[in-house]
């Protein structure tokens, strides 16, 4: 399997391809619905956002409560296709790599295809086993939000698979 680090450089994205596994090492950021809302308005308004969005890697999960001696409670993906609306501007915003699981909207397959970035899928169900490859968590917006708020997460060799890739290839038109 592939090893790619974060912040997502273009090289790294360019040699990816729908249905590749790989591994991902490095910083990325938790944020689901209502964390997208908020980033999208951020945008909109021209305000500073909590973390640079350049390279970076958004993984669609809210992380359950953390059971006692544990870095993370468990956290898988959420469904990706909810967060559609709110990607393109993202992306446009340098956005490079997002996690979920299930298929996106043409639009969406067509901002990664213009934007080249990348979405991996990450194993639905297995959200306890995910949390294993977590090594520091740290919540950094929207702390009002619970488990929804946005999270810093140091993950070391995360598996995934490159779902669509940036020049808009697919796993779920393939």
């Amino acid at each position: 399997m592939k090893e790619i680090n974060t912040p997502l450089k273009e090289a790294q994205i360019k040699g990816l391809k729908a249905g590749e596994e790989v591994f991902l090492t490095g910083v990325i950021y938790t944020a689901r619905d209502q964390a997208h809302k908020r980033l999208v308005l951020a945008i909109k308004k021209r305000e500073k956002l909590p973390f640079d969005l350049k390279g970076q890697v958004i993984y669609y999960c809210g992380p359950s409560a953390t059971p006692k001696g544990k870095i993370i409670g468990s956290c898988g993906p959420t469904t990706a296709s909810r967060m559609d609306g709110f990607t393109p501007p993202l992306l446009k915003a340098g956005l490079k790599g997002m996690i979920g699981k299930g298929s996106r909207s043409h639009e969406v397959t067509r901002a990664i295809r213009k934007n080249r970035a990348v979405y991996f899928l990450a194993f639905a169900g297995c959200g306890a086993l995910l949390a294993k490859f977590v090594r520091k968590v740290t919540p950094i917006a929207y702390k009002d939000l619970g488990p929804e708020a946005v999270y810093k997460l140091e993950v070391k060799d995360l598996p995934l698979i490159v779902g669509i890739d940036s020049q808009g290839n697919s796993v779920y038109l393939e």
